[in-house]
């Protein structure tokens, strides 16, 4: 077999283990590592038309994969202004304001990333931001995506004047006499408002989407675990992948809502497995709750200001059925659950699915923000994955629980903050990822913040949970062997080992060893997907 790829002069390192494997180079064939030995072993088995590269002592790791990404939704949302570095009203109203002067008349300005610890002790409403946005038409997405605010001539043109009635946990927040707020709770609301603001063509979408993937895989990403297929998402990555332009290997799970049928629970399990050369559909995307901010979350006992009450499936046992149904299909589930009442009933509702059919498929938990001790063991005993995103806890949270999030749950519920280790340690699988757009997706930063637990943007801070930070191996773990267990791919990924799939990611130096504050800024030398550079730096 021909040998098209090899590498030399390496340091291999075994996720598995933590250790380097005694070999220094690799070849690669088919897209897969088929050798490995030292340089002389290895340089034998090319010829002229191989491709060659001297690694000169830089790290090898298998390639990462982001556990939770929403890579076509992120790749339009990040094209408008970002908010996420303004700390309080003045520095957004500041960053609103410039973006006002720069728009042609009658244009809608699209922000994102607002925090709202932003507001402070005020209510988080359009009229917090006038007079900045009159007559301007204007939507702003919450840090959290499950909220936005609509300035008032936003909700003007989409028709929108008073509460509405929902399927599933949505609103349109109104004040004692019935005008809405501004600000729109879920994507059910979020939705009215957005269907009245100018669409991206086609190949706007193509092209944002493609940018953000070949900015993931610079940063060393080789796969994602997508959370979405939201409009034309997969006739986008088809698009890609057809034209040998997708850079990352894609996992894709749509959604299964509220009101969600018969026939369309049985179009979800038919549509299993489709896909192309380097994304195929796995899974069902599913949520039990909003978030915390907002007030959406599923608690067992309401947040300080009363709210949180509720699942975002009006009837939860409808959400109970419908598992047991795909998982008697053998379809993977990932569920949105982030309050503790949330997680409860999706562990109740896999345990009734296993009851009645055995265990085997690999389902899932997405976020798990703040549970109590008595159910962390129940994923390990139900064999459910926790998927988890430590950067959220430390950019939108402060170890004083002075934070909006901490505040909502108060002191008890905010020290269970993010429990990865304890989640690990009671023998739960622990995959990790961004949740981008949400947080950075640079795979490098998601596992700093599970050793560090610190701010990103001010690394002095102190940490929020010291003691639930993972160790430099399991964070490396949580974004390669984990993600290829809970994928039920770990005799294909995660690992350099022969046979395995040759996505690579070579670093400047161990991982392991290089403090998690510096971790970030480590150099990406070379991106492999199925032994093709997606990324490769001008040292090599």
């Amino acid at each position: 077999m021909r040998t098209p790829l090899v590498l030399l002069s390496a340091r291999l390192l075994d996720p598995a283990t933590g250790h380097f494997l005694p070999h220094t180079a690799l070849a690669v064939s088919g897209g897969r590592i088929s050798a490995l030995g030292d340089d002389r072993e290895i340089r034998a088995l090319a010829d002229s038309s191989t491709t060659v590269v001297d690694l000169k002592g830089a790290v090898v790791t298998p390639g990462p994969t982001d556990g939770h990404l929403h890579p076509v939704s992120g790749a339009e949302l990040t094209h408008g202004l970002d908010l996420s570095g303004c700390a309080d009203l003045a520095s957004v109203r500041e960053a609103l304001a410039r973006e006002v002067r720069t728009l042609q008349p009658g244009a809608w300005l699209f922000g994102w990333g607002l925090d709202p610890n932003a507001f402070g002790d005020r209510p988080v409403e359009s009229a917090a931001l006038a007079p900045v946005l009159d007559g301007v038409p204007a939507l702003l997405q919450l840090f959290d995506a499950h909220s936005m605010l609509a300035s008032p001539c936003a909700l003007e043109l989409a028709g929108v004047d008073g509460p509405r009635t929902f399927a599933e946990a949505a609103e349109i927040v109104c004040d004692d006499a019935g005008r809405p707020t501004g600000l729109l709770l879920e994507d059910a609301a979020c939705e009215l408002v957005e269907r009245a603001a100018p669409q991206p063509t086609h190949t706007e979408r193509l092209t944002r989407l493609a940018t953000a993937l070949r900015a993931m895989a610079a940063a060393g990403l080789t796969g994602g675990h997508v959370m979405d297929a939201n409009g034309e998402s997969l006739a986008l990555y088809a698009e890609l992948d057809a034209a040998g332009d997708l850079p990352l290997r894609l996992r894709v799970a749509p959604w299964c809502r509220p009101g969600t049928d018969a026939d369309a629970v049985r179009a979800l399990i038919a549509q299993q497995g489709t896909g192309g050369a380097l994304w195929h559909t796995a899974g069902v995307k599913q949520f039990m709750d909003g978030t915390i901010d907002n007030g959406t979350a599923w608690l067992e006992h309401p947040d300080r200001h009363g709210e949180s009450t509720h699942a975002f499936w009006p009837d939860p046992d409808a959400y109970t059925h419908i598992v047991g149904e795909l998982h008697r299909a053998g379809v993977p589930t990932a569920t949105h659950a982030i309050g503790d009442a949330a997680v409860r009933h999706v562990l109740d509702s896999l345990a009734k699915a296993q009851a009645g059919a055995g265990s085997g498929v690999r389902h899932r938990i997405e976020h798990i923000e703040s549970v109590p001790d008595d159910t962390l063991r129940r994923f390990a005993e139900l064999g459910v994955v926790a998927s988890m995103q430590p950067t959220h806890c430390c950019d939108f949270t402060r170890a004083d629980h002075t934070d909006n999030w901490s505040r909502r749950l108060g002191e008890e519920r905010a020290s269970r903050a993010w429990r990865c280790r304890d989640l690990r340690d009671s023998g739960a699988t622990v995959v990790l990822g961004s949740d981008w757009p949400i947080a950075p997706f640079p795979p490098l930063g998601v596992m700093a913040g599970a050793r560090h637990r610190r701010p990103t943007h001010d690394l002095t801070q102190p940490p929020h949970g010291p003691e639930q930070a993972l160790t430099p191996l399991e964070a490396l773990q949580g974004m390669t062997v984990s993600p290829a267990f809970a994928a039920a791919e770990e005799h294909v990924g995660g690992r350099i080992a022969i046979g395995h799939r040759a996505d690579l990611t070579v670093l400047a130096d161990d991982p392991l060893t290089t403090p998690a504050t510096d971790l970030p800024d480590l150099p990406v030398r070379l991106t492999l997907l199925a032994g093709r550079p997606t990324h490769r730096d001008a040292s090599l």
